[in-house]
């Protein structure tokens, strides 16, 4: 199996939708993703990954399954942590955030970091992460493969050959391939990120019955190159 894991094209937050940009990156997310064709086309219930995964559908005659666990207004409530002054912010905007994530007394608890008094005191990351983690592997689980939190591996329980897209949020991917890859949350959200439009490719390839899945891609964004548009990771910086 091949899991695309895309985030919305570039957004209007308010109202939820998406700019022409990004209209146009969800066009060429389209033109790449129907070359080798989709399966399974999955959707943040949010109205910017639906318009982003819309093209795509529309191309395939597909449709778009709604998922609200992976909308980044839930992603939000798991992971946002708040500063001194109680207002929450995503980890990774903020560097006292992420220098605390990294400390070595945190990083020394491995997976459960969360438990380190100067985190737990301020959010309860070992309740909303396993309520995220549950989602995460229901998920992957309905695609045949069941999570092994305990050895890290999947159980390939329906092995197959599936390309399946699931077009979120970059908060909620966070989270999500923090899960699926068995990498503690402090030490993801602080080291990736994801662009607008930006196409992630894990492989879910079994051995004996075994999975153990690889990134081959991170934030992918040949499709917007190709199509000439600009290739400015998330409006920031040119490379």
């Amino acid at each position: 199996m091949l899991l695309f894991y895309v985030r919305h094209g570039d957004p209007i937050y308010n109202p939820d939708s998406l700019t022409p940009l990004g209209h146009k990156q969800a066009e060429a997310l389209a033109k790449r993703l129907c070359r080798h064709g989709i399966d399974k086309i999955y959707s943040s219930s949010s109205n910017r990954a639906v318009l982003t995964g819309t093209p795509t559908a529309e191309l395939l005659k597909k449709e778009i399954v709604k998922m609200d666990w992976c909308h980044e207004g839930q992603a939000w409530k798991h992971f946002a942590f708040p500063d001194k002054d109680n207002n929450y912010h995503w980890p990774a905007a903020r560097i006292e955030t992420k220098e605390l994530f990294l400390r070595p007394d945190v990083v020394a608890l491995g997976k459960e970091w969360y438990t380190h008094p100067d985190i737990a005191s301020r959010h309860d990351y070992k309740t909303e992460i396993a309520a995220f983690d549950k989602e995460v592997d229901a998920f992957i689980a309905s695609l045949g493969y069941e999570h092994d939190r305990e050895k890290g591996v999947y159980n390939a329980v329906n092995p197959n050959s599936d390309r399946v897209a699931l077009f979120a949020h970059y908060g909620a991917g966070t989270g999500f391939l923090s899960s699926l890859l068995d990498i503690p949350y402090n030490l993801y959200c602080t080291h990736f990120n994801l662009s607008t439009s930006g196409m992630t490719v894990i492989k879910f390839s079994s051995r004996e019955g075994v999975t153990i899945p690889e990134v081959l891609t991170l934030s992918n964004d040949s499709h917007v190159f190709a199509e000439g548009l600009p290739t400015k990771y998330n409006n920031e910086i040119y490379f």
